[in-house]
């Protein structure tokens, strides 16, 4: 395996996402992500990525909505020695078309025995296969193994959840599925994602399939079973009975907290840019750590912004701790450095930072049409407390 870097295309707006054999340029250096196989980290990987981080990259680690860990601040010279590190811990797939197709989304609240690891180990293994389809860098699955599913809002386009004593594979956007046994899961879950190639996904300018079925109708096999109706999921924080849940503004671990989490328990990565904490009743005290669903810190998200990325208008964290306040109740917001998105793709009340102000989008994401543009600071806080005074308690 080599260890230069790949070569990166200047173009704006990426088809794929980071990953420790295919890292990305940014203005703050280059940027990876670690996709720990069934979202879990062991102990010794935990703190091995906190002293890799301390030593190559910034000294904070990103949660994604991915359940993945991302890196940033790479220098080219210490991405040998980096990589290197990663390989030891048992963290880097064997080549690029591994690594980018075993992108799947694990709900984290597994139990041993209940088939959703071993589910997800024969599906990351049909990935990998030769057979597999060549997918597009953004396409995923989600497996949900749990009685009420919690991963519909996460980002994927094959979904996979139990239905009763079966499974229910469907494709995103799709009201209905195939009901399956546990022995059919995996091998329907792939001839969605082939069908998904056969029927053109990869020439659309999105290539989802959220997309794609816009134009095109599913195979029958698909239409068979109704999708149920689920509401939308919060995730909690504190005890669950798989262990403790801990959630970080905007997504942020220091490499200090991290250390000092992987001398408590092995950990599982959420969607939600949280952790669990396997088997734990009780925490060290960490200042980083949000433990309480109604802590403000957790009603804001945003993108890196500028300098980390060039791409971004402006500075996006910092005006996202100053909005957090005026929100309406209830309302999470989004700050958006540029029109892309690519942090936050589902709707809720967003904010782009442009050249020539802030424009504000009520409900969608960064790509979609503002409602409202070209805000100062003043203005932008002045909306949204007319929207809290607007909105019912």
């Amino acid at each position: 395996m080599t260890s230069a870097l790949p070569s990166t295309s200047p173009a704006r707006i990426q088809g794929w996402c980071p990953g420790a054999l295919q890292p990305m340029r940014a203005e703050d250096g280059w940027v990876l992500r670690v996709r720990p196989p069934l979202g879990r980290l062991t102990q010794v990987q935990a703190a091995g990525i906190a002293a890799l981080a301390a030593r190559y990259a910034l000294h904070t680690v990103e949660l994604t909505s991915r359940a993945n860990l991302q890196l940033r601040g790479i220098a080219e010279a210490d991405y040998p020695p980096l990589l290197a590190g990663l390989q030891a811990l048992g963290l880097v797939d064997a080549n690029v078309r591994t690594e980018s197709r075993r992108n799947l989304l694990l709900a984290p609240f597994w139990q041993v025995g209940d088939g959703s690891t071993e589910m997800a180990q024969a599906l990351a293994q049909a990935l990998a296969s030769p057979q597999a389809p060549e997918l597009p860098g953004k396409f995923g699955f989600a497996l949900d193994g749990g009685t009420t599913p919690v991963l519909r809002a996460g980002s994927a386009d094959v979904r996979i959840e139990r239905h009763g004593a079966d499974w229910l594979v469907y494709a995103d956007g799709s009201a209905t599925g195939a009901l399956v046994g546990a022995g059919q899961a995996v091998a329907m879950a792939m001839d969605l994602a082939h069908w998904f190639v056969q029927a053109g996904g990869l020439t659309g300018p999105r290539r989802r399939m959220a997309a794609l079925l816009a134009s095109h109708a599913l195979p029958a096999r698909f239409a068979t079973t109704a999708l149920p109706f689920v509401a939308p999921y919060q995730s909690p924080l504190g005890r669950v009975p798989q262990g403790y849940l801990v959630a970080l503004e905007f997504g942020q671990l220091p490499v200090a907290t991290l250390a000092a989490l992987a001398d408590v328990a092995p950990m599982r990565l959420t969607p939600w840019r949280s952790l669990l904490l396997e088997g734990v009743q009780s925490l060290p005290a960490q200042p980083a750590l949000i433990t309480r669903t109604d802590d403000t810190r957790l009603r804001i998200s945003a993108c890196t912004g500028a300098p980390g990325c060039g791409q971004a208008a402006g500075l996006t964290r910092s005006l996202a701790r100053k909005l957090a306040d005026v929100l309406p109740a209830g309302q999470t917001l989004h700050v958006s450095g540029c029109s892309k998105g690519c942090a936050h793709p589902a709707q809720t009340l967003t904010v782009v930072v442009t050249t020539t102000g802030y424009n504000l989008i009520h409900h969608g994401n960064a790509a979609a049409i503002p409602d409202v543009t070209g805000l100062s600071p003043a203005a932008l806080a002045i909306q949204l407390q007319e929207r809290a005074h607007a909105t019912p308690l």
